[in-house]
């Protein structure tokens, strides 16, 4: 967390205008039209902005202050700083939105989140999360990541309602940037 509350500008700045239309496709194909849409740790806002421009209900949550300030700045309305531990809605999404935020998570405790995740989506609800592919688990450049790979990722979701739909391996959108990302398409089963 301290990371991102010293750079939070900076991080709003390298981040806010990636085209992630490639992601944005991978997500909605499978959504119900006008549905309701959690993203967990919205950052920057730009893909709450874009979910709701689209005509979908947002609701954002993100642990960093500077981050919820922003967001409510830039026009976001279901604006609230939580934790995806913490989250406490009860099946009321269509949809889950968690782009490059849950590989802050520690592996002790993705399983419990992605339980979370599961009890706030509807039936047959959609999640969308997004990890850097690999093994890695540490600090790296000042931040806590759980890298992933799809046999751990169908691991870490034992007994949570959801099963992976899909998976797509992309390059990074950001600027400079040349890390290789695994993002899944999970439905809750349940």
């Amino acid at each position: 967390m301290k990371y991102y509350k010293d750079h939070s500008k900076e991080y709003i700045s390298n981040t806010f205008c990636c085209d992630m239309s490639e992601q944005y496709y991978l997500f909605e194909k499978p959504l119900k039209a006008k549905g309701t849409i959690l993203d967990i740790g919205f950052g920057s806002g730009r893909d709450s902005l874009y979910f709701k421009s689209k005509g979908y209900t947002v609701y954002s949550i993100d642990p960093e202050e500077s981050f919820v300030k922003h967001g409510k700045e830039i026009g976001l309305e279901n604006v609230y700083q939580l934790k995806a531990e913490e989250i406490g809605f009860a099946g009321v999404f269509d949809g889950i939105w968690a782009c490059a935020s849950l590989l802050h998570v520690p592996s002790d405790s993705l399983n419990e989140v992605f339980r979370k995740c599961s009890t706030v989506l509807k039936p047959e609800g959609i999640m969308y999360v997004s990890f850097k592919q690999g093994d890695f688990e540490g600090e790296r450049d000042g931040r806590f990541y759980l890298d992933m790979t799809e046999a751990k990722l169908s691991a870490f979701l034992s007994n949570t309602g959801l099963k992976v739909q899909k998976v797509k391996v992309t390059k990074d959108v950001r600027k400079d940037c040349n890390d290789v990302w695994l993002n899944a398409i999970l439905v809750k089963s349940e």
